[in-house]
């Protein structure tokens, strides 16, 4: 008799009244919209994904306060290869339990994030900081998948990458600038276009 262990095929997918549907759609960058500088309000971010998860640890710092979030969130597509529409849970976590957790840091991503409105929308722009330095990235989030649908690319945006898994954060963390412009240029013959020094 073989060991009564949990495995993918036997563990059952529960619905949970804290996961939530999150829709978003996210489109590449040249530079900073207008309006905004690297000096511009924003937090900074430490996102951490845990190896062969859908987790991951994300610090959150607010330098005019020096305050700390501190979470742990699952997010994942439940449609393969739809990134637009994902099931996102978080936990808040109180120091103690991040630094337990923090056995787990190693898959680093570290970005700015910007608030920015555009034309009564609410955007989140997000510049890279490390190895990803170069790439700047917004998203926008909404309430249904008409509203999603209907949305056309903003002007301040380059390329839509909504549907690209190479710019979703479990990809991102495998990947530097120079990748993803050798990448971007392999596809459209146009890599001085994107991820310029900011």
């Amino acid at each position: 008799m073989g060991a009564a262990v949990p495995k993918t095929e036997n563990t059952l997918h529960v619905e949970s009244k804290y996961a939530r549907m999150e829709r978003e759609r996210r489109f590449l960058l040249r530079e900073l919209p207008e309006g905004l500088t690297r000096a511009s309000e924003h937090v900074q971010i430490w996102d951490n994904y845990i190896t062969n998860t859908r987790l991951r640890l994300r610090k959150i710092r607010i330098p005019q306060t020096r305050q700390w979030k501190l979470k742990l969130t699952q997010k994942f597509a439940p449609e393969a290869q739809d990134f637009s529409r994902t099931i996102i849970t978080n936990t808040y976590l109180s120091a103690t339990e991040y630094e337990v957790l923090s056995v787990f840091e190693g898959n680093e991503i570290r970005k700015n994030r910007y608030p920015f409105e555009h034309e009564g929308r609410a955007f989140s722009i997000d510049v890279f900081l490390g190895s990803l330095w170069g790439l700047i990235l917004a998203e926008t989030s909404f309430q249904t998948d008409e509203e999603m649908e209907s949305f056309t690319m903003p002007a301040f945006a380059a390329l839509e990458v909504t549907g690209d898994e190479m710019f979703t954060g479990g990809r991102l963390v495998e990947l530097t600038a120079d990748e993803i412009r050798a990448e971007l240029g392999r596809r459209a013959g146009r890599e001085q276009e994107f991820l310029k020094e900011v």
